[in-house]
C-alpha cells in the first residue's frame, strides 16, 4: 500500500472531499468529480466486478470498478500535479489538471457486468461492431453529461471550473487515448501537440505505462493476497516531459535507472494474467456465464424478430448480429470436431466423444504489446542530461530477460465429467497434438467444481498446450 503524502500535494481545499482508501491511503477529490461520482451512470459501477469471473476463485477478489476508478482519479490527480511542480515551464493550468481528474475517473463508465468477460466474450457474439470498452466510455461520458437535467454539464462549464466544449473533447481523447498520434488532427481533441504527454497519463497507447495499470496492479495484488512488485510512487517521482527527436513529441520519460521498475512492472501483469485473469477455472466460469446470456438473449432476439418482420423475410445482419459470429469461434468448433476424430490408437474404451463434449478456449500471455518489448517505446534520461531522451535495448539491461514476449495457451475442457470420459478426452488431446505437430499438452487433474448457480453443465480442465508466437496453428 502507498500513502498519498509521499508525493507533492496541494493544500486541503475546505470543498474538496476526502476519501480513505485501502490502497492509497486518503485519495481528496475535487467537488466537480463528486458530483460526478453521485450520477447514475457512475454509481453503476458499484455493482460491476472488477476481476468478473476471477471472484468465483479468489474469495478476496470482491472489488468494483467504483473504488478503482476513484483510484485512477487519484493517481492521474498526482502524476499530472507532479509534473507540474517539477516542470513549470510545461504550462500545465488547472483545467489540464481537471480534465485529467475527470477522465481517470471516468475511463472505465463503459464497462458491461463482469467487466472484461462482457466486452471479450459476450459483445463479440451479438455485437457486429465488437467496440472496446473505451468507446463505450466515451459514449457513456456524453450521456452522463447530457443527462441528469443538464445540470453537470452547466456545472463543468461555470465560471469555478470553467471548462469549454474543447475541454470535453480533450477528457474523451484521454480516455479513447491517441493510437497513432501522426493522424491527430490538434485542433479538433481539444490541446495543442506540445501537451501530447497529458495523453499518456491515463491511457498510454505508446508503451502501457499509465495510472490505470498503476492502480488496478496495485488493487488487484491486495484483493487476490498476492505480492506487487512495482513501485508507482517511484515512477511518478523521476518522470520528466521530454521533447523526442525521432517524433517531435513531448513524452513523458522515466530515469534509466528505473529501467528495471519498469520491467517489473510488466512481468507482474503477466503474473496477474496467468494466476488470475486467465485462471483456467476462472475462464470457463466466464464462457459458461456468457453462453447462458447468449442463449437467452437469442431467444429474445428471435421473438422480437418475428413480431417486427414477415415470415421468410431475409434479415438483415443488423437486426440478426448472431450470424456474425466471430471467426474466432469458428475455429474453436473445428478444433473441437478434430478432438473428437482424434481417436488414439486402441480405441478410447468404449467411450464416445462428439464435439460437443470439448470446449477450446485459447489465451495470449504477452507485455502488453504482443509480442512486442514495451520498453522499446519507453524514453529515457539520465542523471547527466535530463533533457535528452532516449531508448534502452533489452540487452543493456539483463541477459535474464524473456527472448519471446507473447506466448499462446490453448485449454481444452471436458464437459463430461466422469472418470472415463475425462481420461478418454485426455487421450484425445494428446492424439490431436501429435497429428497436428503440437507441443505434448499438460493434462490436468479431473477436479471436479460444480457451478450449479453458473449453468446445468460442469466443465473440466482436461489439458493444456503452449504454443510459440508467430506460427498460425489454426489450421
Amino acid at each position: 500500500m502507498s500513502d498519498s503524502s509521499e508525493t507533492p500535494q496541494t493544500k486541503l481545499k475546505m470543498d474538496h472531499k476526502v476519501f480513505n482508501d485501502p490502497i492509497h491511503g486518503t485519495v481528496e477529490l475535487h467537488p466537480l468529480l463528486i458530483k460526478i461520482i453521485d450520477t447514475p451512470q457512475f454509481q453503476r459501477l458499484r455493482n460491476i466486478k472488477q476481476l468478473g469471473g476471477a471472484y468465483f476463485v479468489y474469495p478476496g477478489a470482491s472489488h468494483n470498478r467504483f473504488e478503482h476508478s476513484i483510484g485512477v482519479a487519484h493517481l492521474a490527480g498526482q502524476l499530472v500535479e507532479a509534473l507540474r511542480t517539477r516542470q513549470p515551464e510545461l504550462d500545465i493550468d488547472e483545467r489540464d489538471v481537471l480534465c485529467v481528474k475527470i477522465a481517470g475517473l471516468c475511463h472505465d463508465l463503459g464497462h458491461g457486468p463482469f467487466s472484461h468477460l462482457y466486452d471479450q466474450m459476450f459483445i463479440p457474439k451479438v455485437q457486429p461492431e465488437n467496440e472496446k470498452h473505451e468507446d463505450n466510455s466515451v459514449k457513456m461520458f456524453d450521456h452522463l453529461v447530457e443527462s441528469n437535467n443538464k445540470k453537470l454539464e452547466l456545472e463543468m462549464k461555470n465560471k469555478e471550473n470553467g471548462l469549454t466544449d474543447d475541454d470535453l473533447n480533450f477528457i474523451k481523447k484521454l480516455i479513447e487515448g491517441l493510437k497513432d498520434p501522426t493522424e491527430v488532427q490538434w485542433s479538433e481533441i481539444g490541446r495543442k501537440k506540445d501537451k501530447f504527454f497529458l495523453f499518456e497519463i491515463v491511457a498510454n497507447k505508446s508503451n502501457g505505462i499509465d495510472v490505470d495499470k498503476f492502480d488496478y496492479f496495485a488493487r488487484d495484488c491486495y484483493h487476490l493476497g498476492m505480492k506487487n512488485n512495482f513501485d508507482h510512487l517511484r515512477f511518478i517521482q523521476f518522470a520528466r516531459v521530454i521533447k523526442v527527436e525521432k517524433d517531435g513529441l513531448n513524452h513523458i520519460c522515466s530515469r534509466d535507472k528505473e529501467v528495471g521498475n519498469l520491467y517489473d512492472m510488466f512481468y507482474t501483469r503477466n503474473c496477474l494474467h496467468r494466476r488470475a485473469y486467465q485462471h483456467k477455472v476462472n475462464k470457463i466460469i466466464e464462457y459458461m456465464i456468457a453462453e447462458e446470456k447468449i442463449n437467452g438473449w437469442k431467444e429474445e432476439l428471435d421473438q422480437a424478430r418475428k413480431n417486427v418482420c414477415p415470415e421468410g423475410h431475409e434479415f438483415e445482419p443488423v437486426l440478426n448480429p448472431f450470424n456474425q459470429w466471430r471467426l474466432r469461434h469458428e475455429m474453436y468448433h473445428h478444433w473441437e470436431e478434430e478432438l473428437a476424430a482424434a481417436v488414439p490408437e486402441g480405441g478410447d474404451g468404449g467411450v464416445t466423444l462428439t464435439a460437443e463434449d470439448f470446449v477450446v478456449l485459447d489465451t495470449t500471455f504477452d507485455y502488453g504489446m504482443k509480442d512486442k518489448d514495451p520498453i522499446n517505446n519507453v524514453y529515457f534520461y539520465n542523471k547527466i542530461n535530463h533533457d535528452k531522451a532516449f531508448n534502452i535495448t533489452k540487452d543493456q539491461v539483463s541477459k535474464l530477460l524473456p527472448a519471446c514476449f507473447s506466448e499462446q495457451l490453448i485449454r481444452v475442457y471436458s464437459k463430461k465429467t466422469d472418470d472415463q470420459s475425462v481420461e478418454a478426452a485426455r487421450n484425445h488431446l494428446v492424439k490431436w497434438c501429435e497429428d497436428k505437430g503440437l507441443p505434448k499438452p499438460q493434462l490436468r487433474p479431473c477436479v471436479k467444481r460444480a457451478r450449479e448457480s453458473l449453468a446445468r453443465t460442469q466443465r473440466v480442465c482436461c489439458g493444456a498446450v503452449s504454443l510459440c508466437p508467430g506460427k498460425d496453428w489454426s489450421d
